[in-house]
């Protein structure tokens, strides 16, 4: 780094918690330049930063930052000269370097540093030494640097290859010593009125609240002589008002170490007498406390009330003379559109104004049990933030946050602000911010040292609360409106995936996939069978999946969370307790200080420290509760030191409400499709026999979805003596109540046929079966037959077609023709005269069997029919039954686009040929 001097300049020693400045000017005055080396040195006590983009706008923007920085410091005296120097040298950065400007106040005891540094990448760095050259006043040009040698106490120039930093020092001017506050000389018609003469009443007040003294003005103010109101309490008197946002009474303000403010006492005449009132805690020598109690007529409040605490008015008058909101004095000017800047400019306002170490702001919960922290400033805000702490801590003043509070010295009374427990802070003055009486949150500012704050701060940071309370809890209100509808929209979607599958895997990677990252880092489903399972791990993701394995395991050596019904989410602590052991473990291990090889556990401890830190932070288990029963549980985390905002712990809530009735939904399908497909499969034939001399092969197709067994159905059974019976067969209609006929008559089929019926028997006693069901009776056609192989390498069939479409023989030269005549159906007389016909099957030919979905295979008015059939089986010369039978299957398929509509059997027999020696 190259450092540039003022000509007859010298280095000023190097501030304490600053970094050294490379150049330094002193104030120029008449042409010439003073050298001041007396050493100086102070300590940073606030600083405040922000950066401006490279455009003419943020030169206005960086002028209010400074001068709200400073006035909230409070000092307005030098703001002026603030202003204008930061203007100049922000307009360098911004318009002239064409760069972002990075501006940063620093508090000190003596005044105000402020840096402004441009990010010029091609600037010449000077020499050391060389002098500089801050132009001509005429010129645009180093305006910056001749102000600031002309407005500030110190200044200097620090370059670097990337960027250019200007600083200058303002010093506070200095007040006559013993002076805490002074005004004006004024006109005597402005002083304030006064009686002849200004009575202040002293009263004093014991430890139970009654009155122990009473002066003779108190008596000349009231009416009431000393002897009346002695002993009894000051509550009896005092008319205390009831203002919208606070709740201090007056019993409370009795308590606190110092209170000023208005109220009222009744007289002895029965009317309320307005007063001013400034009230001192103090303790005898005995240690016994009790308040005193100064009181003047309200309009001579002048003669009481500190002048260093101002009006608190809707409005104050800045440095130009001009009417400023409270607020944006606080806050800055433009305030942050969302509520996490707005709570963090808060925080950080809060610090800065009481000279704190870190700030603190927390928000109520609907029901105002709780706060939740949502912005701090110089805490672990990973580990604090979302943590939750209730509004009555403890009995006493001190431990509700509806109070103002002061703590001198947190080690005195560990835990008394849980929030900072472990994190060096002493001192603390907290505050509620309250909205029509509402508790809405709490402001704390807190300090490393003991006995930093007291009333005097506190009401400072009451005043300040009260200004930000109304826009945080607007803020608030927004951004929980814009949280209910997102989550109404993330509902609505979640439901619309949920219904739609029925699939139970697939239901448990959408519970999980929803979850993560949306409102958690990492998810576990756990699913319970019946009510006499212990809980089963399921289902686990992580938004990053190397860490999945990992949760995995760990979680399969934690015991499963209990079944509690109980709705909404409740902390489960033992995967973090676990995967904190076990990266301790591990940790040891790598170390050598378990013994044994260290490089062989070495390579694991990456793993296991990830996972500890994925799982080691909040986990909450919420149940998943369907149909009253609890079916599995949720279980969200977050990594280590992170917590769940209520909101989301809601919405969580709302989802597993949903998920659960899914998941539910999901195994009744799953239980009725089981039961379904195993009811089904019942009602198909078993593995088709081998039959010497004969190939048979069978397609069959059930219309409808998760349809295993149909209207149509096929049969092939050995009889006896080398005989084999076949069917096929159409009942009327599909589903469930046709498949309930295919199950009676191919049961039926082969119980007759072994009882040594010829085929019309058969079915004669079939069809009476099927008219003894009564209304649940539906007609069938059927084509049932007998098989009987021949030693010449021929097979003889006896055949009765029953309204079923004719089988067609396929001869091996090519011609196809019907092989039974059509008879009368089933299932709609009581009286059949049925009978059999023979058809010998040659070797090399083919009877192919179909039911009526083949045949009436539609595409638009075209149909496929007996013509369609028999043109396509003319192909089949040659082919084994398993070609016959899917080549008439896909010319069935292509015939159309559509899904078939019906059910579909193709039964096809083949006699092959005889094998030459």
């Amino acid at each position: 780094m190259t450092t540039g001097l003022i000509p007859g300049g010298q280095p000023p020693e190097r501030p304490t918690g600053t970094r050294m400045p490379h150049q330094r000017g002193e104030p120029v005055g008449h042409g010439a330049l003073h050298v001041d080396n007396r050493p100086r040195s102070s300590v940073i006590t606030a600083r405040a930063a922000a950066s401006f983009e490279p455009v003419g706008r943020s030169v206005a923007t960086a002028r209010s930052f400074v001068r709200d920085t400073l006035q909230g410091w409070g000092f307005a005296d030098i703001v002026d000269d603030a202003v204008v120097l930061t203007s100049e040298l922000v307009t360098n950065a911004v318009v002239h370097a064409g760069t972002s400007a990075d501006v940063l106040c620093l508090r000190t005891d003596e005044g105000v540093r402020v840096e402004v540094a441009d990010h010029y990448p091609e600037r010449e760095i000077p020499l050391q030494g060389s002098p500089v050259n801050m132009g001509s006043p005429d010129r645009e040009g180093g305006r910056g640097l001749q102000l600031c040698a002309a407005l500030a106490g110190r200044w200097g120039v620090e370059y670097t290859p990337t960027h250019k930093q200007v600083w200058f020092q303002l010093d506070l001017p200095e007040r006559a010593v013993g002076t805490r506050a002074a005004g004006p000389s004024l006109p005597a018609d402005l002083l304030p009125l006064a009686d002849g003469r200004v009575r202040v009443a002293v009263v004093q007040i014991d430890r139970a609240g009654s009155i122990s003294s009473w002066n003779e003005d108190a008596e000349e103010l009231f009416g009431y002589p000393a002897e009346q109101v002695i002993g009894k309490p000051l509550t009896d008197l005092a008319a205390w008002p009831h203002t919208p946002g606070t709740s201090t009474g007056i019993a409370e303000a009795l308590q606190l170490s110092r209170w000023e403010g208005s109220y009222g006492i009744r007289g002895a005449n029965g009317r309320v007498n307005p007063v001013y009132a400034s009230h001192l805690r103090v303790r005898d020598t005995g240690g016994e406390p009790s308040t005193v109690c100064l009181l003047v007529r309200d309009h001579e409040r002048a003669v009481l009330q500190t002048p260093l605490r101002g009006p608190a008015s809707d409005s104050v008058t800045n440095a130009e003379g001009q009417s400023t909101d409270p607020f944006e004095v606080f806050i800055g000017s433009p305030a942050p559109d969302d509520l996490d800047g707005l709570l963090q400019r808060t925080v950080e306002r809060a610090r800065d104004m009481l000279d704190a170490d870190s700030a603190f702001l927390l928000l109520a919960t609907d029901d105002e049990t709780e706060l939740e922290v949502r912005a701090s400033t110089g805490l672990p805000s990973a580990r604090q933030r979302f943590a939750r702490v209730p509004v009555e801590a403890g009995p006493g003043r001190y431990g509700s946050a509806r109070m103002p509070a002061v703590h001198d010295d947190l080690a005195a009374v560990p835990g008394a602000v849980p929030l900072l427990s472990g994190t060096g802070m002493r001192s603390v003055v907290t505050v509620p911010l309250k909205v029509e009486g509402r508790l809405t949150g709490s402001l704390g500012v807190a300090a490393e040292s003991p006995g930093r704050y007291s009333n005097e701060e506190a009401l400072r940071l009451q005043f300040a609360a009260d200004r930000i309370a109304l826009a945080v809890e607007s803020a608030r209100l927004g951004e929980l409106e814009r949280l209910r509808r997102g989550s109404l929209s993330f509902l609505v979607e979640a439901s619309d995936l949920l219904a739609g599958t029925l699939d139970r895997d697939q239901t448990l990677a959408l519970m999980a996939q929803m979850t993560v990252p949306t409102l958690a880092t990492w998810c576990a489903v756990y699913t319970i069978a019946d009510q006499a399972s212990e809980p089963y791990l399921s289902y686990v993701l992580h938004e990053d999946e190397e860490l999945i394995d990992g949760i995995k395991s760990l979680l399969s050596k934690v015991p499963p969370p209990d079944p509690v019904p109980t709705p909404g989410a409740r902390v489960w602590s033992a995967p973090g307790e676990v995967a904190h052991q076990a990266a301790l473990r591990s940790s040891m291990r790598s170390l050598g200080l378990s013994g044994g090889p260290t490089r062989q556990v070495a390579s694991g401890i990456g793993p296991t420290l990830a996972t500890a830190s994925a799982v080691g932070g909040e986990t909450v288990v919420l149940p998943l509760v369907a149909r009253n029963r609890v079916i599995g549980m949720l279980t969200l985390g977050k990594p280590t030191d992170e917590h769940f905002r209520q909101e989301i712990l809601e919405l969580a809530e709302d989802l597993s409400r949903r998920a659960a009735l899914a998941l539910d939904n999901a195994r009744l399908y799953s239980e009725r499709t089981a039961i379904s497909q195993s009811l089904q499969r019942s009602l198909l034939p078993p593995e088709l026999p081998e039959i010497d001399g004969v190939e048979v092969e069978v397609i069959y197709r059930a219309a409808g979805e998760g349809n295993e067994v149909g209207g149509d159905f096929y049969d092939l059974f050995p009889i006896s003596d080398g005989a084999y019976g076949f069917a096929i067969g159409d009942v009327c209609g599909t589903g469930p109540n046709a498949a309930a006929v295919t199950g009676l008559a191919r049961h039926a089929l082969r119980l007759l046929a072994r009882e040594g019926l010829s085929g019309p028997a058969v079915l004669e006693r079939l069809n009476s079966a099927i008219l003894d069901e009564g209304a649940r009776s539906r007609f069938l056609t059927l084509l049932y037959g007998e098989l009987r192989p021949q030693e010449d390498g021929s097979a003889e069939l006896k055949v009765v077609c029953a309204g079923h479409p004719l089988p067609l023989r396929l001869r091996q030269d090519g011609t196809v023709e019907p092989a039974a005549e059509p008879q009368p159906l089933l299932g709609v007389m009581e009286d059949l005269d049925l009978y059999e016909e023979t058809v010998t099957l040659d070797p090399g030919d083919v009877l192919l069997c179909v039911t009526d979905g083949v045949t009436e295979r539609r595409e638009g008015t075209r149909m496929l029919g007996d013509d369609g059939l028999t043109d396509v089986l003319t192909t089949c010369t040659g082919l084994t039954a398993g070609a016959v039978a899917a080549r008439i299957m896909r010319a069935v398929e292509r015939f159309a686009s559509d899904a078939p509509s019906d059910d579909m059997a193709i039964l096809a027999m083949r006699v092959p040929g005889l094998q030459k020696d």
